[in-house]
């Protein structure tokens, strides 16, 4: 049968227990101390990037405020470099305008007197044309 040897089973025990200390100190131990820095450093990071999420959002904010800004100068900068060719262009416009009725009025009175003269010419010449009508109405 089987004997039990009590003197072996405290042997046994005693080593049982004693391997249980050694791996406690050596192996567990350490093994939960790191488990739990690195749950340590997990939650800090997990904070850190709740707070830099944050941050960022107040950033993107700003941007887009800074962006709005930009936007409505370069809309006041465009509005005013249309009014300014507006004014330029109206310019120039009047310029040709009076241009042109300066050369109207000079070719109105150019012509002008070249119709008078034109009228002098054949008041002149009318004496001729009596007298050459007059020859054409007696052959006939």
């Amino acid at each position: 049968m089987l004997d039990i040897s009590v003197p072996l089973m405290l042997f046994v025990l005693v080593l049982f227990l004693t391997l249980l200390v050694v791996l406690n100190r050596i192996l567990y131990k350490p093994l939960i101390k790191f488990m739990d820095d690195r749950d340590n450093s997990i939650a800090n990071d997990l904070n850190a990037a709740k707070n830099l999420s944050g941050n960022s959002e107040v950033l993107h904010a700003e941007a887009e405020g800074i962006l709005d800004e930009a936007r409505s100068r370069a809309s006041g900068i465009r509005q005013k470099a249309i009014d300014e060719a507006k004014v330029l262009a109206e310019s120039k416009a009047e310029n040709k305008r009076a241009e042109l009725d300066k050369e109207y009025v000079s070719f109105m009175e150019k012509l002008e007197s070249e119709k008078e003269t034109l009228r002098n010419s054949l008041l002149s010449q009318m004496p001729l044309f009596k007298e050459s009508l007059k020859a054409k109405f007696s052959k006939l």
